[in-house]
């Protein structure tokens, strides 16, 4: 057996345990399936009048020189003009409260052009689903809204953030969903069009193709990431070894040796509180 085919069969085991919670699934479950993504933010939202009008998947997101972009795991827009921003959290670091005010700011970026009003700022809606219980209340979804204090009165910004409960169970429909959502086989789900998007992926040739590529771009995507986060050590580790020299030779200002180093003054002031080299 070759290389390859041993990593096929090892993708092929892999996509027989995947859930729709696990990134690697999320990626397909939505995509070109707009039907689903109104389905799962009707039960979430409790809107069942919703109607989404388009949805984008691995959304990439990035309008101000130097900010931080972001990957929108499911990226929709309803009939009323509100935005949806629909992400898959495994564990609880992934869904900070600081993570969510961010996401709320690139949509805000996103959707406010030169010459509009800022009342003309769409709602949105940051959705985390969450493996586990993120708040520990037992509770199906965490809405979380800005309040005016003073009046205990809500501030109506049209933001909308909701952290939902993905190990919350029961015959709500919120919990019947999350059951899905943590199903490896589709005979085992609730609803149908979750069933049925899982055994096109899992059980049909063409839909196997295409989470074996996913699994593949994903394996890239980890390996360049990886290279980067290695070059960047490096560089670290090399600027620090060179403002350890100044500090030794002792007749170079702290200044001097950030600006040369190109660490941060006050990493050169720790370096030298130390002076363990």
């Amino acid at each position: 057996m070759t290389a390859a085919e041993q990593k096929h069969r090892e993708d092929l085991q892999r996509l027989r345990n995947l859930r729709p919670i696990d990134d690697d699934f999320m990626r397909c479950l939505f995509k070109d399936n707009i039907p689903l993504a109104e389905f799962v933010l009707r039960i979430i939202t409790d809107k069942q009048d919703l109607v989404i009008t388009n949805c984008e998947t691995q959304k990439d997101m990035k309008r101000l020189a130097g900010a931080r972009s972001v990957c929108l795991d499911a990226y929709g827009k309803d009939s009323a003009g509100k935005r949806y921003d629909l992400e898959i959290q495994r564990q609880d670091k992934g869904a900070d409260p600081h993570r969510a005010r961010y996401h709320a700011s690139v949509l805000d970026i996103e959707n406010l052009h030169a010459g509009q009003e800022f009342k003309e700022l769409p709602d949105t809606y940051i959705i985390f689903i969450i493996e586990k219980d993120f708040y520990g209340q037992d509770e199906p979804v965490y809405p979380i809204e800005r309040i005016n204090l003073a009046t205990g009165k809500f501030f109506e910004d049209g933001e909308h953030i909701l952290y939902v409960n993905g190990e919350y169970r029961g015959d709500s429909a919120i919990g019947k969903l999350m059951h899905d959502f943590n199903c490896t086989r589709a005979e085992d789900m609730n609803f149908e069009l979750m069933a049925d998007r899982t055994r096109y992926l899992k059980e049909n040739s063409k839909g196997v193709s295409e989470m074996c590529r996913i699994m593949e771009d994903m394996r890239n995507e980890s390996l360049k990431e990886g290279i980067k986060e290695g070059i960047k050590e490096g560089i670290k580790e090399g600027a620090i070894n060179t403002a350890k020299k100044m500090l030794s030779a002792g007749k170079y200002a702290l200044e001097e040796i950030a600006n040369i180093s190109g660490l941060s003054l006050d990493e050169v002031k720790k370096l030298k509180a130390e002076r363990q080299f």
